[in-house]
């Protein structure tokens, strides 16, 4: 982090969003509609079209993204993911931790800037249509230095907030219950499903309160990502950076300059359309998002005054100071091994994840039992999930009970409900019965194979022991 890190006391105020007095001070940042902020809209649209799209997409007939908690499945992509995908949800994760770093390495805070669901609604949708309920920058301004905060015009933008923020809640509530269940809900009295209704009441509350007034302090003081960049990033890393070694020293006059003058003519425009409130000229700074408005605004000013653009560029610290350009360094290497880990981890996870989950459980009683004809008893509980996206049913099988030395008649399995219907991504368990004379069991134990098969290949086998009596005969149920 720079040693300029925070901005020096400017126009009575110490912080980007505290004056002086301890007052708040509101930050209407006059927009810069270059080349990058073009860019950035086109990103920031097609983002928001994924959020309110996304839910009602299907692929494979799933939805794109679905987060059933009911029923603790994940749906992405048209794949689902069950409780049992725990190693398969570690490597996502852990790959757009680690994938997040490396941008941040390479590129800075260009998740900030460009990706942000806080960047993206606050700057191309909360704060344009803010704007025009208040009449343009100036008149915000003017409105602001006024106190008048319950005009006609800005109750309506306080309205108009509520219901962006009102369908913004809804819209996440289906990624989590699917939009199916959204539509019969919202058919209904709130009273058919209080908790669902709750949580709309509560989310709605929390965006309108952030996109109307907490706004960007959101980034500047809840978001801990702009604290971790310092130990993110280094010199190298690109970021959006102030040329001090073509900009300063710094001079207003644009006829009359000083030969020795920098480039900079110290005209704040980097500092109006700047959305958090920084002047990017002291370094950088915790509070930058990288989001460009001051390249933009920087760049209309330089070519007005007959001078080259790029004076406020992407670049790195070390390309401000004159320094080569390093690809290979421990940032770079390491991240990029650790993602191919993770995501090689994941491909192969994938690869050889069965098309169910079987397992195996002992009886919920004692470890065996003697019926009353003397045989030994093992109840075997078969949990199963069915992972494809139509009903199968399943047969289960017991082998390994031949033996040179036991009768058929000895020898009973019982299934009552074989095959075994599933439906699709459900989860069911049903029990068998293992009987065989006390002499079939070694030291109290016996191995056998249980598999699971369905009519489109899938078979597994799971090797279990069975309990017994370790003597020449029973003593009874323990």
């Amino acid at each position: 982090m720079s040693s300029q890190a925070v901005p020096p006391r400017v126009g009575g105020r110490v912080l980007p969003t505290l004056n002086e007095d301890g007052s708040r001070r509101w930050i209407r940042p006059k927009p810069s509609h270059g080349a990058w902020w073009q860019r950035r809209r086109v990103m920031a649209y097609a983002l928001m079209a994924v959020f309110f799209l996304a839910p009602h997409l299907r692929i494979f007939g799933k939805p794109v993204f679905l987060m059933d908690l009911p029923r603790r499945q994940f749906t992405l992509m048209g794949f689902t993911f069950l409780p049992t995908d725990t190693l398969l949800f570690m490597f996502v994760l852990g790959s757009g931790v680690v994938g997040i770093f490396l941008i941040t390495a390479l590129f800075g805070r260009a998740w900030c800037g460009w990706a942000c669901p806080q960047t993206v609604y606050l700057e191309f949708l909360f704060r344009p249509i803010g704007r025009w309920f208040d009449g343009g920058y100036s008149a915000s301004r003017t409105a602001d230095k006024k106190g008048l905060w319950f005009t006609p015009r800005r109750i309506a933008k306080y309205i108009t907030f509520f219901l962006m923020a009102l369908f913004v809640s809804h819209t996440f509530l289906a990624f989590f219950v699917g939009t199916d269940q959204l539509y019969r809900w919202m058919l209904h009295s709130p009273s058919a499903h209080p908790t669902a209704f709750a949580f709309v009441v509560v989310f709605t509350g929390i965006v309108w309160f952030n996109f109307t007034y907490f706004r960007e302090q959101t980034c500047l003081i809840v978001c801990p990502y702009g604290r971790w960049q310092a130990a993110l990033i280094d010199r190298q890393s690109t970021i959006v950076a102030y040329d001090y070694t073509r900009g300063e020293p710094r001079e207003h006059a644009t006829k009359t300059r000083d030969p020795n003058a920098g480039d900079c003519i110290d005209c704040n425009a980097c500092v109006q359309t700047c959305p958090t409130g920084i002047d990017i000229r002291n370094g950088l700074q915790m509070e930058c998002v990288h989001c460009t408005q001051c390249i933009d605004a920087c760049d209309d000013i330089m070519q007005k005054v007959g001078k080259p653009t790029g004076l406020i560029r992407y670049s790195s610290q070390d390309a401000i100071a004159g320094k080569p350009k390093q690809w290979l360094r421990l940032r770079t290497v390491l991240y990029p091994l650790v993602l191919a880990v993770l995501l090689g981890g994941l491909a192969i996870a994938l690869f050889v994840k069965e098309a169910a989950d079987l397992t195996v459980l002992r009886g919920l009683d004692g470890p065996f039992a003697t019926e009353s004809d003397g045989r030994i008893s093992n109840q075997v509980r078969i949990k199963l999930t069915n992972r494809r996206s139509e009903a199968m049913t399943y047969t289960i099988a017991v082998n390994g009970l031949s033996d040179a030395g036991l009768s058929p008649q000895e020898v009973a399995v019982v299934i009552p409900e074989n095959p075994l219907p599933v439906d699709a991504g459900a989860t069911r368990t049903t029990s068998l019965f293992v009987l065989l004379p006390p002499r079939a069991f070694i030291h109290g134990e016996r191995w056998v194979n249980i598999t699971v098969s369905d009519a489109r290949g899938y078979e597994e086998t799971v090797k279990y022991r069975l309990l017994g009596p370790t003597g020449p005969t029973p003593g009874g149920a323990l």
